[in-house]
C-alpha cells in the first residue's frame, strides 16, 4: 500500500504530493574511483544542497531511475541533494570509509526529500561516510530535518518577472529568519535556468556565509524558472 503526503503550499514543504510505493528499489553500490577518489581531510563547515525539481525533471524525465520523481503522479518543487561536508580550505572529504546499501527502511523514510534511492546511496557513501559517528539513520535524519524546516517564496509568481540569482536569493532569505543572501549561492544550467541552491552552514549547522571559493552564479546573473507540475 503507498504512503500519500499531500501539502497544499510550497511556502510550507517542497513536496507538492509524494506516495511512496509499498516496494522501493534497491540502488546499486556507489564507490570511489580514479576521478572520485577517497579524500580523508578534516570538515571546516558544511553545504545543504537542495535541487529544483522541475528543472530536473524537464531534462531527464525518460531518464532510467527518474520516474519516481519525474514520470509519476507525485509532484515536487524543491528536493534534498544532500548534506556535504566541506574542508577547511577547496578541497572537501569524499568517500571516507566503505559502506553497504542503505536499508530499504531508510529509503522510505527518506524518499519524499530525496526522490532516487540512488542518489541516496550515492549522498551517504560520498559525503555522509565522513561524518564521524554518523549512521545511515543520522545522516538522513541530519539533512532532512534541515531540509524540511527551509521555507520558500512563492516560486511561480517570482517565474513570472526577470529574475537574478541575487533577487532569488534575497528572496529566499526573508522567508527564513536569520538567513541572509550571502548564506546560500544559486547555481544555474548552461541555459541560464534554475538548478540549485547551496546552504552554507557552520560545523554545527547553523547557516553562515558562503565562502568566497563555494562557487556558483554572481547575484547580478539572470536566470529562468521551469514551471511547477
Amino acid at each position: 500500500m503507498a504512503a500519500a503526503l499531500v501539502v497544499p503550499e510550497i511556502a510550507d514543504a517542497q513536496a507538492l504530493s509524494c506516495a511512496v510505493p509499498g516496494t522501493v528499489p534497491r540502488p546499486r553500490p556507489d564507490l570511489p574511483s580514479q576521478s572520485q577518489p577517497v579524500r580523508r581531510i578534516p570538515i571546516g563547515s558544511y553545504t545543504l544542497a537542495i535541487s529544483w525539481s522541475p528543472e530536473y525533471c524537464r531534462g531527464s524525465g525518460e531518464r532510467p531511475g527518474a520516474q519516481f520523481q519525474c514520470g509519476s503522479a507525485n509532484r515536487f518543487g524543491f528536493v534534498l541533494h544532500g548534506l556535504w561536508p566541506d574542508g577547511i580550505g577547496k578541497d572537501w572529504p569524499q568517500y571516507c570509509r566503505a559502506t553497504p546499501l542503505l536499508s530499504r527502511q531508510v529509503i522510505r523514510r527518506n524518499l519524499c526529500s530525496t526522490p532516487s534511492p540512488q542518489l541516496m546511496q550515492h549522498e551517504w557513501a560520498k559525503h555522509g561516510t565522513c561524518m564521524a559517528g554518523y549512521t545511515p539513520e543520522r545522516y538522513f535524519a541530519r539533512s532532512t530535518t534541515m531540509f524540511r524546516a527551509l521555507r520558500f517564496p512563492d516560486m511561480a509568481r517570482l517565474a513570472q518577472s526577470p529574475l537574478t540569482a541575487g533577487r532569488l536569493a534575497e528572496a529566499i532569505a526573508a522567508a527564513n529568519p536569520g538567513m541572509r543572501p550571502d548564506m546560500m549561492r544559486v547555481t544555474g544550467t548552461r541555459g541560464g535556468a534554475l538548478d540549485e541552491v547551496w546552504l552554507c552552514t557552520d560545523k554545527s549547522f547553523r547557516y553562515a556565509r558562503c565562502p568566497a571559493h563555494q562557487g556558483g552564479l554572481h547575484p547580478a546573473a539572470r536566470i529562468t524558472i521551469a514551471a511547477l507540475p
